[in-house]
């Protein structure tokens, strides 16, 4: 099947200098002419449409990696061979014309400052940015992935991290990009014995969706994955996450948040794995969500599958309005009324933002919640 992106890729594939890579890469575009973009027809897209963005014409354009990074060689070969492209089209386009680049945090190294990396397409382009990330046993470090797109654009992003024994990485993904814009992000992470906090913020995008995909490889690990997804006007959402325990005495907790309004659409999916050996799993997944509008909607499915008895493990899901009793709380305390709806939205999304250590970050959040809900507080 020809697509759009058929002289695009050749100019890729001729400007690509490693044979195993190039190899990789002919593989990937082949899957993505095969299966096109998802549509609702299958089951993990199925209140996910992405015609839109199948039917523009988008130009490539370079995703602007501007990182001082060493190459990690072989390893980074490693896990771009065991990048899952063949998941959907979004992937297999992603890695056929990937902008690579690869960080590697040093054994028993900590790092300071944020490692930042920014994207944003400009208006009718696609990028396709592919980061590599390798935290080496006993480091530890901080990542912040942001996405500022300002027009109607296309990005297909991806990450890949490995995370060692007694390394520690913390990451922030905040997606700000412009109503109009167009955003789909994969995450895999792989986690020895350390330790991997992350907080996803999706704001923006007339369409996104997040792939996170966690899988513990060895004993002791330890992760926290969370996010808040905040939606107005006709926004659509998707977050699909997968957890999977394949060894003992790991732990997991999520939580996820939406506040939808106007006539936005939140989709929440989150799978946890506790395979047949995983003894001494700790396993909570949470998905709650607030609508302030009679007119947006959202479709949340926590999943567990224990394969194990000793384990704790628990999930949910909730869906429905402010809080009648905490709203009458406020009034009677003297606030206006639509003071009192701002401040207790805020502060649900709060939970979330909150775990945020870099407060530049924080605070500009904080300021586009607050844009939001028309309110200063």
């Amino acid at each position: 099947m020809e697509t759009q992106f058929d002289e695009s890729f050749k100019a890729r594939l001729a400007a690509e200098d490693d044979a195993a890579i190039k190899a990789l890469r002919e593989r990937a575009f082949a899957a993505f002419t095969e299966k096109g973009f998802p549509s609702p027809k299958d089951e993990d897209w199925k209140y996910t449409n992405v015609s839109p963005i199948a039917k523009e014409q988008w130009q490539t354009a370079a995703a602007g990696i501007e990182l001082e990074h060493e190459d990690a060689g072989i390893r980074a070969h490693e896990l771009l061979e065991r990048f899952r492209y063949d998941r959907n089209g979004f992937t297999a386009l992603n890695l056929a014309m990937a902008e690579i680049a690869v960080i590697k945090i040093a054994k028993d190294t900590v790092v300071d400052e944020p490692i930042e990396l920014n994207f944003a397409a400009a208006e009718g382009t696609a990028i396709f940015p592919h980061v590599v990330v390798i935290a080496e046993s006993g480091s530890k470090a901080t990542i912040v992935e942001s996405y500022s797109s300002q027009a109607r654009s296309f990005t297909n992003a991806a990450v890949q991290i490995l995370v060692e024994d007694n390394a520690k990485l913390t990451h922030y993904r905040v997606q700000k990009d412009s109503a109009e814009a167009f955003n789909y992000g994969v995450t895999e992470v792989t986690l020895g014995k350390g330790s991997y906090d992350s907080t996803n913020i999706n704001l923006g995008g007339a369409i996104s969706r997040h792939d996170i995909e966690l899988k513990f490889t060895a004993d002791g690990g330890e992760a926290w994955v969370d996010g808040l997804y905040m939606l107005d006007g006709a926004q659509h959402s998707d977050t699909h996450s997968t957890i999977d325990h394949t060894v003992p005495n790991c732990l997991s907790h999520q939580t996820y948040k939406g506040v939808l309004n106007g006539r936005s659409r939140g989709v929440f999916n989150g799978k946890v794995f506790v395979r047949e050996n995983a003894h001494g799993t700790d396993a909570q997944q949470q998905n709650k969500n607030l609508l302030l509008s009679n007119d947006a909607r959202v479709d949340t499915k926590p999943q567990l599958e224990i394969f194990n008895d000793d384990v704790k493990c628990s999930h949910g899901a909730t869906v429905g309005q402010l809080e009648d009793e905490e709203l009458f709380y406020l009034l009677t305390r003297g606030l206006p009324e639509p003071l009192a709806r701002n401040l207790l939205t805020y502060g649900f999304a709060e939970e979330v933002i909150n775990k945020i250590e870099i407060e530049a970050i924080k605070s500009d959040l904080d300021a586009t919640v607050l844009n939001r809900l028309h309110a200063e507080i």
